[in-house]
This record gives C-alpha cells, sequence and structure tokens, in this order.
C-alpha cells in the first residue's frame, strides 16, 4: 500500500471522512531528506492500514496548501485527528517516531 496523493480538491474531504488518524506528509521532488522518508512512509501505509491514513502533498503542485498549514521547511510531517491538526513534525524522522506520533 502507498501513501495517498492528496490535493487541493480532495485534502478536506479525505481528512472529514476518517475516523482514522491521517498523517500527512508535505513533501517536493527535489528535496533530498524527502525521498529518505518516502520508504519509511510506504511503510508504515502498509503496516498502519486500517488503523491510520498515511498521504502526500506536493508542495510544489499545491502552495495552497503550504500556505495554510504554514509549512516553511520540508519534509514536514503533521499528524490530523478527527480532521484536526494536532501535532507537526519536521524533518526525517525514524518510523518508530512516526508510529508513536500516530498513537498519541
Amino acid at each position: 500500500m502507498k501513501p495517498i496523493a492528496l490535493t487541493s480538491e480532495t485534502f478536506d474531504a479525505t481528512l472529514s471522512g476518517t475516523d482514522q488518524p491521517v498523517l500527512v506528509d508535505f513533501w517536493a521532488e527535489w528535496c533530498g531528506p524527502c525521498k529518505m522518508m518516502a520508504p519509511i512512509l510506504d511503510q508504515l501505509a502498509t503496516e498502519q492500514e486500517g488503523r491510520a491514513m498515511i498521504a502526500k502533498v506536493d508542495i510544489d503542485a499545491y502552495p495552497d496548501l503550504q500556505a495554510r498549514f504554514g509549512i516553511r521547511a520540508i519534509p514536514t510531517l503533521i499528524v490530523f485527528k478527527n480532521g484536526q491538526p494536532v501535532n507537526t513534525i519536521t524533518g526525517v524522522k525514524s518510523k518508530g517516531f512516526l508510529e508513536t506520533a500516530l498513537a498519541a
């Protein structure tokens, strides 16, 4: 299972349409650290299926979402619960760190 690609059009509906926590990765193709996070997020998407949703937003394609959440550095990951941001994580983190953030 791969992370879900979110767009400006699908972002709000996707987050409000689930009762699972959602980890959203704000990233860009040119970002080296973002590429380091990709395999970790792929693993999480598979392992957390049914318990949490893993999603990605390409900030170059959707700068409105970048501005909306005040993203200044990437990768930035935001954990949403009930459609609301509850935790913001910046930089490359381990799978265990992200699992703990999702469970909190």
